[in-house]
């Protein structure tokens, strides 16, 4: 939600840390999204991790958000407009259940010019890359 309440950037403070959640100033149990283990070497992926990806990955730096929205109350869905034209669509399912949806693509006030069916598993964030540089988005 807070892509969509006018936030522009996000830092995690805690990107790797030991299997204690150390080292910090306080000596609390903190978590992260990687965790090195010091005794085996092993780095150990946190689901925080590959949620991070899916935004890092496919909303570019000077990418403009774009008006989205669910009908579903478990679904959470944010886009954005790339420099480049395309799309990015991060959709995540807090359910239990998988969840199927229609994705429309609005092509202004001519009505939707893309519609296709989607499921979201489970507990899950998912991306869609929309990638037409005829459609004509609003902003």
């Amino acid at each position: 939600n807070d892509l969509n309440g006018g936030c522009e950037g996000f830092i995690d403070w805690n990107l790797f840390l030991d299997e204690y959640g150390g080292p910090n100033h306080v000596g609390n149990m903190c978590v992260a999204p990687a965790i090195c283990d010091s005794r085996s070497g092993q780095l150990i992926y946190q689901p925080s991790f590959w949620y991070i990806g899916h935004f890092s990955r496919y909303i570019k730096p000077g990418a403009r958000r774009v008006l989205s929205s669910t009908s579903r109350d478990a679904l959470e869905v944010t886009s954005y407009l790339n420099p480049d034209g395309s799309l990015a669509i991060v959709v995540m399912n807090q359910s239990e259940e998988n969840i199927s949806f229609w994705l429309k693509i609005a092509g202004g006030s001519v009505g939707p010019v893309a519609a296709t069916a989607v499921e979201a598993p489970a507990r899950s964030i998912l991306t869609l890359v929309a990638d037409d540089g005829d459609a004509e988005l609003p902003l």
